[in-house]
């Protein structure tokens, strides 16, 4: 897996001060997206643990809330693989904090009813986010007075909750 960027201390993309990655490959190519460059799977950097024990430390202040995977896609099915480890380290050592995530695919059809019963990692990487924020990038919703999107059609997960209700749940701020 290769990622575009790091972000260290953002407080764009959730809440509070967090870190944020930015994988590569995608596979939607919404029309206005702000990281084409990160649609190339080979585009940036490659993925290694030295990499993930860098982002793993920049958890440990006790003022950054957590982390957010964008892209690219973080739930193309080789960025899955690439993230899990990363993933797993991260809910052993700061289970306090918090793990947002964005995709284009949608929470309760693409991943929940195609991607989890084809992949195994698709289900144990929902079983580590918080939030998700679902939804392709529409380019004619685009809306900038939205907090934590960019178009009207994307939703705030609460992925805990959704999973146990069996139905969407929305993040409350």
């Amino acid at each position: 897996m290769n990622y575009a960027t790091i972000k260290y201390n953002d407080i764009a993309n959730g809440p509070g001060v967090r870190t944020s990655l930015f994988v590569s490959g995608c596979t939607h190519h919404c029309k206005g997206c702000f990281n084409e460059v990160a649609w190339d799977f080979n585009y940036g950097l490659e993925f290694t643990k030295e990499v993930m024990d860098e982002i793993v430390k920049s958890l440990e202040p006790d003022y950054i809330t957590g982390i957010t995977l964008l892209g690219g896609e973080p739930f193309e099915h080789v960025n899955q693989i690439g993230l899990l480890p990363l993933l797993r380290e991260i809910k052993a050592k700061y289970p306090d904090k918090s793990i947002w995530c964005f995709s284009g695919y949608l929470f309760d059809k693409q991943i929940l009813q195609e991607m989890v019963p084809k992949w195994p990692e698709t289900k144990e990487m929902i079983s580590y986010i918080d939030v998700l924020v679902d939804g392709k990038f529409v380019l004619e919703l685009k809306d900038l007075m939205l907090k934590y999107r960019g178009s009207s059609n994307q939703r705030l997960i609460d992925v805990k909750k959704s999973l146990k209700a069996n139905e969407v749940i929305l993040w409350e701020d």
